[in-house]
């Protein structure tokens, strides 16, 4: 038999939540149930002002368990762009469910005409293409857990410096197309990495640091190799823009929502042609290391 699917609505979670009968033997959903809060967040994209997604609902498949569809009473649109140097927007809040392992959750979108679309930095408004993201969702399959009687945070990276790709060439432009690249994080066990770039470096490699400023790369691991982004490697982590937001002469930087872990940070003020592997020159790179509810800082 096919799993069972309960749906939801956003105004009667907090209430009660109605799910159907499933025929498994399902040990790793309890009796008891969780509250589960999600948020979106996103690095910045070379050439672009707003990147639009609405979406319609989020589904939640239990391991080994039922499917939860909650949906919308109205789709939310949120500019993704505006979601930078540790803002993020609220998509779930509160929202409770069965405690236990779920395998994975589909961010579901609208499919109405104009639900997706990019502007650019000259004014150009331009639809966003999902490959079969009318069809499945943006789904996150690296699994998650829902506290027993607990409060449950997460946070979905879109990255969609990595995602976003122009189809065609620069004299004969295709089609905006969006292949996500989806980072689940657990606010518990994230912390942020901040800190400035020496206007020592920053004036002498950026052509205009006011406008560009360049951008610090986060990898994974102390004494990671440095690379751009690339098809062919899994280069950064992420990337955080560089900015002189007051216009002090001060350029500083800030990557949140990172893993508790160890990691190598370096600069550069080169830009990266997203999909070709080039050879950016980054400045030495520094190792970090990000703990729990704080954020390190470094100087570059």
């Amino acid at each position: 038999m096919g799993l069972n699917t309960a749906k939801v609505t956003a105004l009667a979670l907090l209430s009660a939540l109605a799910i159907g009968c499933s025929d498994s033997d399902d040990s790793s959903i309890s009796g008891n149930t969780g509250t589960l809060s999600l948020s979106l967040t996103d690095a910045p994209v070379d050439n672009l002002l707003s990147v639009f997604i609405t979406f319609t609902g989020v589904s939640l498949q239990a391991a080994g368990g039922e499917r939860t569809d909650v949906v919308f009473p109205e789709p939310k649109t949120f500019d993704m762009l505006t979601l930078q140097n540790g803002e993020s927007a609220t998509l779930l809040d509160d929202v409770v469910l069965p405690a236990g392992r779920y395998a994975w959750m589909r961010l579901d979108l609208s499919e109405a005409e104009g639900a997706l679309y990019v502007r650019d930095n000259v004014g150009g408004q331009y639809p966003l293409s999902i490959p079969s993201g009318a069809q499945t969702g943006l789904k996150l399959v690296s699994g998650f857990t829902i506290l027993a009687n607990g409060q449950s945070d997460f946070t979905i990276d879109f990255d969609l410096r990595k995602s976003v790709t122009l189809t065609g060439s620069a004299s004969s432009p295709g089609d905006y197309i969006l292949r996500p690249t989806l980072r689940l994080v657990d606010n518990a066990e994230a912390g942020a990495i901040g800190g400035q770039v020496s206007t020592a470096v920053t004036p002498g490699v950026c052509a205009n640091p006011q406008i560009f400023g360049g951008v610090v790369y986060i990898f994974e691991g102390a004494n990671a190799s440095v690379d751009d982004y690339d098809a062919d490697s899994a280069g950064a982590l992420v990337a955080a823009p560089v900015t002189d937001a007051d216009g002090d002469g001060t350029f500083n930087f800030l990557a949140a929502f990172l893993p508790v872990g160890d990691y190598t940070v370096a600069y550069t003020c080169e830009v990266d042609n997203l999909g070709v592997d080039e050879s950016l020159v980054f400045t030495t790179p520094v190792n970090i290391t990000v703990s729990a509810g704080a954020s390190a800082t470094v100087t570059l």
